[in-house]
């Protein structure tokens, strides 16, 4: 069977410039997929913060010159080729827009103009480059509303040459949209003719990337099955409800994955003591070694209870209150973000010394350590499209206890966690009660949720599949 070849547009992939979940994805899923027998390239911005030296760039391209906002641009193409995913990566330099901010630069992810005409320009260039990568893909697939443009673009007159692209549209944040005025989109040679449809589409009249993704792609997916309906409803579809239910029947849902190679607790380096299910006894040792690190001492019986997760709104961490601090364990948080949650959590600390403890800031050994260590994880998010703490918790036979919510619904099941429904403190800690209860009372149960943890199977192996079925519907 002939190979798919298929360009991954994204604005991230770990591990030449990694922010968040997307880059974890760039960074594992395109190996799974040409594992299946695909052929899989990405490109990104070349970002400030790219080590060029230990990625080996090389250039390919230069200069390509770009006509956009009434000025001409040169752009450089860049190529390397990951250890992670093993796919070739192409990076668009241009100083103006990529050189001196950022990824996300200040002015926010939740569509400010700036950052909106930053990628517009960013996908301009994507296919302005495709006639120099020597590489010819039968799909574009695009991550999230920062290269929502893309199909639209591809279908100006200008760009029929590769008319016969496919393209699919990945929905990794619905409340993450990108928009910008009519007039930006008029800027050099895109004609607003063109995108008069998606300005209709737009509840106050901006161009919504979003839009243009779920419009004017081929297929388009969310990154889990229960996220993928949710975005049909009135409470997590962030205004586009009108949309999504219009183009319903070419909106998919694919479960995210993880790397089942880095997180694999009988292998990480970066924990005190490694375990399996076959000595999952020894995982106690970690335990040991996080209290004592957080100046507690040792103590076997008492759960260890923890949470770590960007300090926002999405996350639940208002639902973090006196009532669930009393219960009878620990808790260890990490996570950076917005000051208030961080100030929260530090007087929690300094209020409940010896049940609480605190690290503000992002530390990856740290969180597999906390992964390791803890009995029991918390995830109790208002909206939570995927996910990748419960896939990486349970790897760890860390027992879940989550909000059921997007794929949280889909991946916390009764045989590795416990789940509410109700957005509420009350919900949350009643459930909390239920695993502690479970924990003290009942230790065989226990240790067969903990085993039935590390052998749940989140590897991209296995969901990667679902993107594979996309990738043949596109190409026939």
């Amino acid at each position: 069977m002939k190979k798919i070849k298929v360009l991954m547009v994204a604005s991230e992939a770990t591990p030449i410039i990694k922010v968040g979940g997307l880059g974890d994805v760039l960074g594992s899923l395109p190996a799974a997929l040409n594992r299946l027998g695909c052929e899989i390239r990405i490109i990104i911005p070349l970002s400030r913060g790219v080590d060029r030296k230990k990625y080996h760039l090389k250039k390919i391209h230069s200069p390509l010159k770009i006509n956009f906002a009434g000025k001409i641009y040169s752009v450089n193409i860049w190529e390397t080729r990951t250890a992670v995913s093993g796919a070739i990566v192409y990076l668009v330099e241009n100083y103006h827009y990529f050189g001196h901010e950022a990824v996300y630069p200040a002015c926010s992810l939740a569509g400010d103009f700036c950052l909106s005409e930053k990628f517009l320009f960013f996908d301009l260039a994507v296919l302005e480059a495709l006639p120099f990568l020597k590489f010819n893909p039968d799909i574009i697939h695009c991550h999230d509303y920062f290269s929502g443009p893309v199909p639209i673009l591809l279908k100006m007159e200008k760009y029929k040459k590769l008319k016969n692209i496919k393209t699919l549209f990945t929905i990794h944040n619905f409340e993450n949209q990108g928009k910008v005025p009519p007039k930006i989109m008029e800027l050099g040679s895109l004609h607003p003719d063109s995108l008069a449809s998606l300005a209709r589409d737009a509840a106050d009249g901006d161009i919504n990337f979003m839009v243009q993704g779920i419009v004017n792609a081929d297929l388009v997916n969310a990154v889990s099955p229960n996220y993928a309906k949710e975005i049909m409803t009135s409470e997590y579809s962030a205004g586009l409800g009108k949309i999504t239910k219009k183009y319903r029947r070419k909106i998919y849902g694919v479960l995210n994955g993880i790397d089942t190679d880095f997180f694999d607790p009988s292998r990480d380096r970066s924990i005190k003591q490694r375990y399996s299910v076959k000595n999952l006894e020894k995982k106690v040792i970690n335990k040991f070694f996080l209290q004592k690190k957080f100046g507690w001492k040792p103590n076997k019986k008492t759960a260890l209870v923890a949470m770590t997760a960007r300090l926002s709104d999405q996350k639940g961490w208002e639902l973090i209150t006196k009532n669930l601090i009393k219960q009878n364990c620990q808790f260890v948080f990490l996570g950076e973000g917005e000051k208030r949650y961080a100030d929260f959590l530090r007087d929690l600390q300094k209020k409940y010394p010896e049940k609480v403890r605190v690290k503000i800031g992002f530390d990856s050994v740290l969180a597999n350590q906390i992964y390791a260590a803890a009995d029991i994880f918390l995830i109790p998010s208002r909206f939570e499209p995927c996910g990748l703490t419960q896939m990486i918790a349970a790897r760890y036979g860390t027992v879940i206890v989550a909000r059921a919510t997007g794929g949280l619904k889909d991946t916390v099941t009764p045989d590795i966690g416990f789940t509410f429904n109700d957005f509420s403190s009350q919900a949350f800690c009643n459930t909390l009660k239920k695993a502690l209860a479970l924990y003290y009372e009942f230790p065989e149960k226990w240790l067969k949720i903990k085993k039935n943890c590390l052998k749940k199977d989140f590897s991209w192996q296995k969901t990667a599949k679902g993107y594979l079925h996309l990738y043949r519907k596109l190409v026939g």
